[in-house]
């Protein structure tokens, strides 16, 4: 992995180490760990789950090339990768860590000397407007970001509120500065990416717009105000859609210069000005889902200045606020940075989507209003159902109920009556398998979380769970498992439907729903039916009963499995460990398969054909650079050998996070990689969301004080903490001696203190 740059005003703080941090959290922090390889982070400037996102793109890589999926753009899910040598721009919306993309939105860039509205190339930027610039002088913090671009000889600075991102350009004597606001941009793009475009030029410092995509989100539009602190002296832009048959009589005007309204689907507008030696140009670019006037109010609202230190200062503070909900003591300095940035990138999502006044864009396409409640969109569920949304039951849980009630509101708009999968910008994208807002619901139910109404929560829950057109969800119902000459993938969207009918049977239980608590409480026995037992695996089955002939248990592509081999996913019953163990032949058969999983050796060809499996995420045939198998490593708690989670725990928190540019392993997946390395780095884990039940490990700080929103504080602490010493001799709640590796989460809300006693050797 390579080494992080560390930026001069870090290693100071690094020089007195000897004492752990205490209010600026904000330090230990370097949003540039994941940008490089499969981390899919981005390293620009954004509020706690903020609406804008703003930062740096390194290259314009299409989606498409000869009709066909250009693989090479996979890197850039997140618009950056950290050994790009230019800058294209930088644009005000980007997801954090996912594995598909969309968005880009708005790639402002500041130049000097002749116009140039195309971005040239990364082997010639001088042929474009993008610019050479080097990982010295670039420096990158929670709400702040900034570089210089070498080719223009100007220094670019990011900061950001919620909804509005403010840039900062400090530029050389120049007769010939310009700021161009680049339409056509977008990650994940293409040429019809874009339905349509507009820009008003309101006054010479005021312009609103908004810009229509059909891409992941096929029905998104999002709209801005971009306010500049100096009048531009003069204007223009150019269309590069086909030409149009008809055009109306909008024809008789010349449209390029100095025009006050531009629309089109592939503009490039321009805003030019004269410069003085070191003066200062700042842009304050607001959105709003759901009008020009809303952003206008978002920026009114959030930066009603002119003072870029100030909106750096308060949104940092709020960042500080925020990762001190954690205080930790850890080994090294390395531990520090890789467990505060992986705070940091839990709090980047679900980002907030509606205006200062409560309103947003529904998934029906009209304007709706969030009533006692934050609307939240980015609702990456196959991957946060895991960690992320029952980390937030720990350390945001007023947040995480908004995110159930945003989740709800999304039902109630959708004409599928149907619960989010993967949604965004109010779309449904349908990525990934089963229905995993199901889980989080349930978390937050039976932990008390959420407080609406549950039997409305439930409903929501059950419908979803009974839309047969849905992803094989009729063959599921009818046979008791998806087959797989009917719909692919079909193992794992049959484990995975199991796991999410039992969260409806926690529910159910807990309000007394009898009918549904027995109709799912059989269904979610499903995962029985795609066990073969004659080879101990999961394995397809056939529209016919018979299981799938042409099978390979270690591949991951054509298998009947999503992301990962039958080696993993065999493995994928979150919700009643006792229950596989003894289908797979007890702790004699079961834990030689489990240490198998990290011990041998998965060839290259086995996940050639799948891009979000890599070497660098792998430990044998373990997966941890991608989802399926996170939970794994707490399953030896359920055997006879229970030190081995604690082993493998501590291993794969060494192995798999670096304080490194390609410091993660696979895509951080919206906060999914982070909130399981903190909840694995303070000792417990939620191994099936649904029960508030969490599996202890082994802890890799030496204390932590968890801040919980009813006041009261949980403490963790680790005796004897040593990187040897990876085994637990004893567990303390409360100073009494734990008799299982289970930990409740009643007994964390109440506050308290779980002390681990550690040892170089396990306790077997």
């Amino acid at each position: 992995m390579k080494k992080l740059l560390l930026p001069v005003f870090l290693l100071l703080h690094f020089t007195s180490f000897s004492q752990k941090p205490k209010y600026d959290l904000v330090r230990w922090v370097n949003p540039i760990i994941g940008t490089h390889k499969m981390g899919h982070t981005y390293p620009g400037a954004t509020a706690p789950f903020g609406m804008v996102q703003l930062s740096p793109d390194t290259d314009t890589i299409p989606y498409e090339v000869n009709g066909g999926y250009n693989k090479d753009v996979y890197k850039y899910c997140a618009g950056y990768q950290y050994d790009d040598p230019t800058i294209v721009g930088f644009s005000h919306t980007h997801f954090s860590g996912t594995g598909h993309s969309d968005l880009g939105d708005f790639l402002l860039m500041p130049t000097t000397g002749k116009l140039q509205l195309n971005p040239g190339t990364e082997a010639k930027p001088e042929s474009g407007y993008r610019s050479k610039f080097s990982h010295a002088n670039e420096r990158a913090e929670p709400a702040y970001y900034s570089v210089q671009l070498d080719d223009h000889n100007i220094q670019a600075e990011l900061t950001a509120t919620n909804r509005v991102g403010m840039h900062q350009y400090t530029f050389p004597k120049s007769d010939e500065a310009h700021i161009i606001l680049d339409l056509m941009h977008g990650i994940y793009n293409y040429e019809d990416k874009n339905t349509w475009t507009f820009l008003r030029i309101e006054n010479d410092t005021l312009i609103t717009g908004y810009r229509q995509t059909n891409g992941w989100a096929r029905t998104r539009t999002v709209y801005f105000a971009m306010s500049f602190s100096k009048p531009f002296h003069q204007y223009g832009n150019k269309d590069y859609s086909k030409a149009q048959v008809y055009r109306g009589f909008w024809r008789k005007f010349d449209q390029t210069k100095n025009f006050p309204e531009m629309a089109g689907k592939q503009l490039r507008a321009y805003f030019d000005f004269k410069t003085m030696e070191g003066e200062k140009i700042k842009v304050k670019f607001a959105l709003s889902p759901v009008s020009t006037e809303g952003a206008l109010a978002n920026m009114r609202a959030e930066i009603p200045h002119w003072d870029f230190g100030r909106v750096k200062d308060e949104s940092q503070a709020k960042w500080n606020q925020e990762l001190s909900k954690v205080r930790a003591t850890l080994p090294t300095k390395d531990d520090y940075i890789n467990f505060y940035t992986a705070l940091y990138h839990t709090f980047l999502g679900p980002t907030t989507y509606m205006d200062v006044n409560g309103q947003y864009r529904g998934l029906d396409q009209n304007n709706h209003a969030a009533k006692n409640f934050t609307n939240y969109t980015t609702f990456s569920l196959w991957d946060t159902y895991r960690a992320l949304h029952p980390w937030f039951n720990v350390v945001q849980p007023k947040r995480n109920a908004d995110m159930v009630e945003s989740m709800l509101a999304h039902y109630d708009q959708s004409v599928h009556n149907m619960l989010p999968v993967w949604s965004h910008h109010a779309n449904e994208n349908w990525c990934m398998i089963g229905y995993h807002s199901v889980s989080v619901i349930s978390d937050a139910i039976m932990k008390g979380t959420y407080s609406g109404d549950a039997n409305r929560a439930l409903d929501a829950c059950v419908a979803t769970a009974r839309q047969g057109y849905y992803d094989g969800l009729n063959f599921y119902m009818q046979l008791g498992y998806v087959p797989e000459d009917k719909n692919s993938s079909s193992v794992s969207k049959t484990l995975e439907y199991a796991y999410d009918d039992w969260c409806i049977v926690q529910i159910s239980q807990k309000l007394g729903r009898q009918d549904i608590y027995q109709e799912f409480s059989k269904r979610a026995q499903n995962w029985k039916n795609v066990y073969d037992k004659s080879i101990g695996y999961m394995r397809p089955k056939l529209s016919n009963g018979t299981f799938k002939k042409e099978f390979d248990v270690l591949s991951t592509h054509n298998q009947g499995f999503i992301e990962g081999n039958a080696w993993n996913y065999s493995l994928y019953v979150p919700q009643d460990p006792t229950a596989l163990i003894q289908t797979m032949g007890g702790n004699a058969k079961f834990v030689p398969h489990l240490d198998s999983l990290f011990t041998m050796h998965l060839p290259d060809e086995f996940f050639k054909d799948t891009e979000d499996i890599t070497r660098e995420g792998i430990i044998g045939n373990y997966v941890h650079g991608n989802e399926p198998a996170h939970h794994v490593a707490y399953l030896y708690n359920w055997t006879d050998q229970p030190w081995k989670t604690q082993e493998r725990v501590r291993m794969i928190l060494k192995k798999q996070y670096q304080a490194a540019p390609d410091g993660l392993g696979g895509n951080d997946d919206c906060g999914q990689m982070s909130a399981w390395y903190l909840f694995s780095s303070l000792g417990f884990y939620p191994v099936a969301p649904g029960s508030e039940q969490y599996s202890l490990g082994s802890p890799a700080v030496k204390d932590a004080t968890i801040q919980l929103e009813n006041g009261k504080t949980f403490q963790i602490e680790a005796k004897n903490q040593s990187e040897k010493n990876v085994y637990v001799q004893k567990v303390e709640l409360n100073g009494k001696t734990l008799n299982q590796p289970i930990l409740n989460h009643s007994d964390l809300v109440k506050g308290g203190k779980l002390t681990f006693y550690m040892s170089s050797k396990p306790k077997k």
